[in-house]
Parts: structure tokens; sequence; C-alpha cells
């Protein structure tokens, strides 16, 4: 089993199903993307290139953007908390998690993929 997938499986409920859930979205939202386990968490790439990641923490699950300087829409949902360049949807359960807001961002993210990280 690849250890990105050992991870979220691993998690605690309600954070695997909320893990799950994300894997499954990012998956069908973004062409190309490959999940692999870097910086000790499950970590999203586009053709070599970090795009977002998943993490659990405390009582949330995180789906931070690498390029978040350059996204656009959706501004005010993201986190920010304690993070100078990293922007993040956060979520406590999966009723949180409002799919049309999550697609765009993922969008937006996708559009700025080839930007540098800063």
């Amino acid at each position: 089993m690849n250890p990105a997938e050992e991870y979220i499986l691993n998690r605690p409920e309600p954070y695997r199903g909320i893990l799950l859930y994300l894997q499954a979205v990012i998956e069908g939202t973004i062409p190309g993307v490959e999940l692999k386990f870097k910086y000790k968490i499950p970590f999203y790439y586009i053709n070599g290139k970090p795009y977002c990641y998943l993490n659990q923490s405390k009582d949330y699950v995180d789906l931070g953007f690498w390029n978040a300087a350059h996204l656009s829409v959706h501004l005010e949902q993201m986190n920010t908390e304690g993070r100078k360049m990293m922007k993040s949807l956060r979520y406590r359960s999966l009723e949180d998690i409002d799919t049309a807001v999550l697609k765009e961002v993922l969008e937006d993210a996708y559009s700025v993929k080839d930007k540098k990280f800063w």
C-alpha cells in the first residue's frame, strides 16, 4: 500500500472520512494528479511539481495549496493561521465541505500550477 494511502486509512474518524472524500474529489476533478507521501503527509503532484497536500492536525483536516499566493477564488474561506504563504481549506466534518467551493478552488489552483511558489 502507498504510504500516503496508509496515512489516510490510519486516521481516526471523522478525519478518515474527510480525507477519503477530499481524495476522491481531487482525483475526480484534477487531471494527472499523483498522490505521493512527502513531508510525512499525503501530497499531490502534477508533472513532478507540488500541487496540494492533505494533513490531519488536532481537530481538523487541512487541504493546503502549494501555489496559494496565486489563488484568486474563495479567499475568504481560506485559512492562513500561523502561516505566511500557505493557504488551506479547513474541515472539521464532512458536512463542512462545500463541494462546489472545493472544486472551484481546486480548479483555480490548477490554473496557476505552473507559476512559481511565490
